[in-house]
C-alpha cells in the first residue's frame, strides 16, 4: 500500500501526485485527497496509505502544480519563528493561483486519471481535503456534482468570505453528502462563519454534518506540524471512514 509517485496530465500542465491502492483485489472506489497548503510530503503519503488500506484507490495531487513540483516547502519552518514568515510568503502566490476555475479544470483531470485506473470501480468518487484542500474540495463538488458523491473537509479555512465567489455561496449545486470537521477557535473559520455555512447548507437542502472539534487547532491532522492533535485526528479518521463506507458500501 506504499504510495507511488505519478504524473497527472491537466489542461494547465502536469500535476505530480501520490497514488495509493490496496495490495490486491478490486475494483475499489476512488478517493481524491486534497492536500493542505504545505503540499505533498511523507505525512500526506502516510494518510493516502491509511485510506487505501481500508479498500480505496487514492490519488493525492499536488494542487500547486502550476507553481512547482513537490516538495514545495520545508514544514520544519513552522516551528521556527524566524522562518515561518518566509514559508507563507512562498505559499501565498500559489494559493492565489488556485482560482475556482482552476480547481474545476484540475478536478476534472484528477477524476479522469483516477477513473482510468484498472482497479477503480465505475461511478462517482469522493474527496477528503485538509485546510485549504478542504475548501477546494467543496469547490470541486460544486463544479462536478455528478462525479463526486461525497466530500469531507477537515480544518478547512475561508469557506465563508465576503467575496462574490465565496465557496459557501455555491452549495446549491451539491447533490452528494458533505462532512465538515472544524477546528475549535479557528481564525480562518470562526463560529460565526460556521453558522453562516450551515444556514447556506440548510437553505440548499444539502445532506451534511458540521462538527467542531473542541480544543483542536487549525491543521490538527498534520502530524509533522506543531498544530497536530492526536485525539482530533483519530476523530477525523472515524468521521471520514464513516462517510466513505456509507457512501460506497451502503
Amino acid at each position: 500500500m506504499q504510495p507511488t509517485s505519478v504524473d497527472v496530465p491537466t489542461a494547465d500542465g502536469t500535476a505530480d501526485a501520490y497514488l495509493a491502492r490496496p495490495d490486491s483485489g478490486g475494483p475499489f472506489p476512488g478517493v481524491l485527497l486534497f492536500m493542505d497548503a504545505f503540499g505533498l510530503r511523507p505525512r500526506l503519503a502516510e494518510m493516502a496509505a491509511t485510506i487505501a488500506a481500508r479498500g480505496y484507490v487514492v490519488l493525492a495531487p499536488n494542487l500547486f502544480h502550476r507553481s512547482a513540483r513537490s516538495p514545495l516547502v520545508d514544514v520544519s519552518a513552522l516551528a521556527d519563528d524566524s522562518r515561518r514568515g518566509e514559508l507563507f510568503e512562498r505559499l501565498g502566490p500559489m494559493m492565489a493561483a488556485l482560482t475556482p476555475d482552476a480547481v474545476a479544470r484540475d478536478t476534472a483531470a484528477y477524476l479522469d486519471f483516477l477513473a482510468a485506473q484498472p482497479d477503480v470501480a465505475p461511478g462517482p468518487a469522493a474527496i477528503t481535503g485538509y485546510c485549504m484542500g478542504g475548501t477546494n474540495a467543496l469547490r470541486a463538488i460544486e463544479a462536478h456534482p455528478d462525479r463526486i458523491a461525497a466530500v469531507a473537509a477537515f480544518h478547512a479555512g475561508r469557506v465563508v468570505t465576503d467575496a462574490p465567489d465565496s465557496p459557501h455561496l455555491a452549495v446549491g449545486a451539491v447533490t452528494g453528502e458533505l462532512y465538515f470537521g472544524h477546528a475549535d477557535q479557528d481564525p480562518s473559520m470562526t463560529a460565526e462563519q460556521i453558522e453562516t455555512l450551515e444556514k447556506a447548507l440548510d437553505a440548499a437542502g444539502v445532506t451534511y454534518r458540521s462538527e467542531v472539534y473542541p480544543g483542536a487547532r487549525h491543521g490538527y491532522t498534520q502530524a509533522d506540524t506543531p498544530m497536530y492533535d492526536a485525539r482530533a485526528t483519530d476523530r477525523h479518521w472515524a468521521a471520514l471512514f464513516d462517510l466513505l463506507d456509507r457512501t460506497f458500501r451502503g
